[in-house]
């Protein structure tokens, strides 16, 4: 990780993270001059933040992809989600008691990443109510990952898991979803053997519930879905 100035470019993705760009001109302004902030360079495949590590900075990424994965009882990484700049992550754990991050985070290409100190970040939230606002919505929404694969895992089938996985992914404008995970990964993730999730996805297939496409996208009959799940 080496720093780097910030310069424009920066300013501009910085100001369009739903943290700030629905803030006034003037307050952005304010919250740059006085935010404590560090812009660091990252090379992909960089383990940059691992799972047990106190949570002390509010984490922006601007540019780049990270890689989010648990480390279970048995020893398995489990991949939760993919990270696609510009965004803040980790925001619920910056203020928790126990503020230790629950995963490991690794970039899967070059990456700018913006850390900016509690301190200033706290200042700035019990300074400005409109930004504490849009804090707690972006918290809120790294939340929903969690949800998502708790409401994965508390299926009974298989069938039923991989259609929440998938239905969860749903672009309603095409009726495709788009797997962002290995099939081995995406078992571990449902918590199911790859062998079981292969043969389930091929009865899937050919009962005419999904049709798997190129680049990991799959269509689904949205329909026929919604009564088994």
């Amino acid at each position: 990780m080496n720093t780097i100035a910030f310069n424009e470019y920066h300013q501009q993705r910085l100001y369009s993270i739903p943290m700030f760009n629905e803030l006034t001109s003037g307050l952005k302004d304010k919250i740059l001059e006085q935010l404590d902030f560090t812009l660091y360079e990252i090379p992909r495949n960089t383990t940059f933040i691992e799972q047990g590590n106190v949570c002390n900075n509010l984490y922006i990424l601007l540019d780049g992809r990270l890689e989010v994965n648990i480390i279970d009882a048995n020893g398995n990484q489990i991949l939760i989600e993919h990270i696609e700049s510009p965004r803040t992550f980790a925001t619920p754990h910056l203020f928790k008691k126990d503020n230790r991050f629950p995963a490991t985070f690794k970039t899967t290409e070059d990456s700018i990443l913006l850390t900016a100190t509690k301190k200033s970040t706290f200042e700035l939230l019990s300074k400005y109510p409109e930004l504490l606002q849009s804090f707690l919505c972006t918290s809120g929404n790294c939340n929903a990952c969690t949800t998502v694969r708790l409401d994965v895992l508390s299926r009974k089938t298989i069938r039923e898991r991989i259609l929440v996985y998938l239905i969860k992914r749903l672009d309603k404008s095409t009726s495709t979803a788009k797997i962002t995970h290995t099939l081995t990964q995406l078992a571990e993730y449902i918590n199911v053997t790859r062998p079981a999730l292969s043969t389930e996805f091929n009865k899937m297939e050919k009962e005419g519930l999904i049709k798997r496409k190129e680049n990991n996208y799959i269509e689904l009959n949205v329909a026929a879905i919604k009564n088994l799940i």
